[in-house]
């Protein structure tokens, strides 16, 4: 065997080598195609590169409320296959609070591209839509706290409340004008507000800022955020007459996020510290250390007056946070092999569901789909007639303790203690049931002014499943879709029986009478919480499918 370097040193030599052995020159062509080699590692290696440092900055982007035009550009400049991913959209760790998708569906920016979307990860959920926000901004006005909307409260109002009891006299003038100024403080700090009012703890927020009625919310919750929305958007900006508008076409995903390398970590729900990302200080001294608090004060504190560098566990509220962190999601796909260029053809045509960690089986078919054959789930149809669709769903198998026989032949002991101490994906016979299944049916709009709210219908259809084994298949059809002329976009969600989950509870809220949180109990990231303790509450775990896009056969 010949080192490449003593070739391309001694070309006449090696060729010389070569004709005693009666063959034909080689130098010239290896060094050529190691000259390519060299150039295409060299190439690929300046983009790596340039894609780690695009990478590093999509937080700040997101942090700043910006979008990743930058890495998109790239991603069309290097030519390569590639589909955009938007993931934890509604995690208000860093998310401004009146965040919406609009500044996202713009031609700049390939929505074309954007043809998956995570809608289930370690952060939670972002499948839902609300109409209360966290926070708007007016031009004139600045920001602007909205009061609270049924069971929600923006934070910028608990800020002005606390600040409130801290008044001698709480209906005074002067107290009012200390209320309205830390709603104010609290949202020009952005992910920081806490920091507004000095002295606060976890405890006195309440659960502010929460979805209330979400199925395990991304932490600070951003409704403008969600897939919903997303959805239901359109963009006319120079849309001609007769031509439809700017719109998404996602299919649905799950993930893990949480940072370990231990993709698919929901299959148990157990070791809160190790398979989710809640991590935190180890001793009262690191609590001390990376959450600084201030003294109480009667006055809320300005942006301007917050100078000390406070570390990131601080800014951005990791103490709320830690309650807010699960196993992790998953992506399932239909796909007829398990090599890269089968599963990435899947994920190109939207053939995948999301599910919430457990691998629940889930099919979403349109059956009289142009030309009369079924149309899998991520599809676009035309027709001219009301879609029938057909769903079927299994649960996720029920998980026996330890890990399965061929786990522990292949891997010694201390090497399953520490990827997942011991406990393996380890399924019985034996499926959990699936509940039922709901419809949720979304209607693009089709003027700049027609109020999103009222495009969303979740649920639209809801199905009660027999405890069969099995599993549970349902048939439906939309006899308006004909009426109404315009596209209608169908997705569902198979939804088991209710297990514990880590962090299930989320603040784990004590509430009153009327159904108000008078009293948080945080699962932390630190000896707060003990480390056995997995804040385990029941929730009914789910799959969503990808939707199906029917628009009329006549239409733009």
């Amino acid at each position: 065997m010949f080192d490449i370097k003593w070739i391309r040193e001694h070309p006449e030599e090696f060729d010389k080598g070569l004709a005693r052995r009666g063959l034909e020159p080689a130098a010239a062509r290896l060094i050529a195609l190691d000259k390519k080699r060299r150039e295409a590692l060299t190439r690929a290696q300046t983009i790596q590169a340039e894609r780690n440092r695009l990478a590093k900055e999509i937080g700040a982007l997101k942090a700043r409320g910006e979008d990743p035009g930058e890495l998109i550009e790239k991603l069309e400049q290097w030519g390569f296959p590639y589909i955009v991913i938007p993931h934890g959209t509604t995690w208000g760790w860093y998310t401004p609070p009146g965040s919406t998708f609009d500044k996202q569906l713009r031609p700049e920016l390939h929505p074309e591209q954007q043809t998956l979307f995570e809608i289930y990860s370690g952060h939670g959920n972002s499948e839902e839509y609300r109409e209360w926000r966290a926070g708007t901004y007016d031009e004139e006005r600045g920001h602007v706290c909205p009061e609270p909307s049924g069971d929600y409260t923006p934070c910028c109002w608990r800020a002005g409340e606390l600040i409130r009891e801290r008044c001698e006299d709480p209906q005074s003038a002067e107290c009012s004008r200390r209320v309205e100024e830390a709603r104010s403080n609290y949202l020009d700090l952005g992910p920081g507000g806490h920091l507004a009012v000095s002295g606060e703890t976890v405890e006195d927020w309440l659960d502010c800022g929460q979805c209330p009625d979400c199925f395990l919310p991304a932490f600070r919750y951003r409704p403008g955020n969600s897939a919903q929305y997303a959805l239901a958007l359109s963009n006319f900006d120079g849309v001609k007459s007769g031509e439809s508008p700017l719109r998404f076409r996602f299919g649905f995903i799950g993930s893990s996020d949480n940072h370990t390398a231990r993709p698919g970590t929901g299959y148990k729900e157990y070791e809160r510290i190790k398979m989710t990302e809640a991590k935190g200080p180890r001793d009262a001294e690191w609590i001390d250390r990376l959450y600084v608090r201030g003294e109480p004060l009667p006055e809320s504190v300005p942006r301007s007056d917050v100078k000390v560098v406070f570390p990131e566990t601080t800014f951005f509220s990791k103490e709320r946070g830690g309650s807010f962190f699960m196993t992790g999601g998953l992506v399932a796909a239909h796909v007829a092999g398990r090599d890269r260029e089968a599963i990435w053809d899947t994920l190109e045509r939207r053939e995948v569901y999301g599910t919430s960690g457990p691998r629940i089986l889930l099919w979403f078919d349109l059956l009289n789909g142009p030309g009369g054959g079924a149309q899998p789930m991520g599809s676009e149809v035309r027709l001219s007639e009301a879609p029938r669709f057909r769903v079927r769903a299994s649960g996720s198998f029920v998980q026996k303790p330890g890990c399965p026989e061929y786990a522990a032949h292949a891997l010694r002991p201390e090497r399953l203690e520490y990827l997942c101490r011991g406990e393996c994906y380890n399924p019985s016979d034996e499926r959990h049931r699936i509940e039922r299944i709901e419809v949720v049916r979304i209607r693009p709009q089709i003027r700049p002014d027609e109020p999103v709210g009222g495009l969303i219908q979740d649920p639209w259809l809801r199905f009660d499943c027999p405890a069969d084994p099995d599993g549970c298949s349902v048939e439906f059809e939309d006899p308006g879709f004909s009426l109404e002329g315009r596209e209608v976009i169908y997705y569902v969600r198979a939804i088991q029986e209710p297990t514990p989950a880590v962090n299930g509870g989320g603040l784990r809220c004590t509430r009153d009478s009327d159904g108000r949180c008078v009293e948080v109990n945080p699962c932390y990231s630190d000896p707060r919480t003990p480390v056995d303790d997995d804040c385990l509450s029941d929730v009914a775990e789910r799959a969503w499918a990808s939707p199906i896009y029917v628009t009329p056969a006549g239409a733009g």
